[in-house]
């Protein structure tokens, strides 16, 4: 049974994956036009064969342009930082080089004033103190330092804000797309819930 692509194929093969069809026309009587040997015949596997073989190319393509990319970076910094061995690069293609972003994210539970120095909190994973965290939702944002981690609390300095019920608490509220390769800003986000009784 031939081997055709029928999906994505992993990128560190060691030999060509792809299964090549050997294509043949009819061969035909030239006098009666009749038809002596049968062709190829054209069926879906092939079809979806190159077409996964086109699409997956494609793929290996961009995994070495992500390489080539990460190489670049790393010898441009070399060159200004003598032996950092690309340890600052990102290229934010999803590949982690030796740096990782810190995503711990968590919701305020409860309204808090101007002025609150403890949050309430649905985790505390992640979270240390002495480090900076964003505070945000959909009015206001600002950056306070962590003073001290409890059980779903966490001190910070005054808040110079409100915020509401559901209110971000994050290392960081950049989102980073690994499509265009590019770091974007986070939202505060509502939802609808609706419930539904099981009988």
């Amino acid at each position: 049974m031939r081997n055709l692509m029928n999906g994505e194929i992993p990128l560190n093969f060691k030999k060509n994956p792809y299964d090549r069809t050997q294509w043949h026309d009819d061969v035909t009587d030239p006098v009666t036009s009749e038809v002596i040997e049968d062709g190829t015949p054209f069926m879906s596997e092939y079809a979806n064969n190159f077409e996964w073989g086109i699409y997956n190319a494609y793929r290996f393509l961009i995994e070495i342009y992500r390489q080539m990319e990460r190489m670049r970076v790393q010898l441009e910094l070399d060159g200004r930082v003598p032996g950092n061995s690309g340890t600052f690069a990102d290229v934010l293609d999803g590949s982690s080089n030796k740096i990782s972003l810190d995503k711990a994210l968590t919701d305020v539970v409860e309204a808090v004033a101007i002025g609150t120095t403890t949050l309430k909190v649905a985790s505390v994973d992640g979270f240390k103190p002495f480090t900076q965290v964003t505070i945000f939702d959909d009015v206001a944002k600002e950056d306070v330092v962590i003073t001290e981690v409890g059980t779903n609390t966490i001190k910070v300095q005054a808040l110079k804000n409100a915020y509401k019920k559901g209110a971000k608490v994050a290392r960081t509220n950049v989102l980073i797309d690994t499509v265009n390769t590019e770091m974007g800003v986070g939202n505060w986000q509502t939802y609808r819930l609706e419930i539904v009784e099981v009988v």
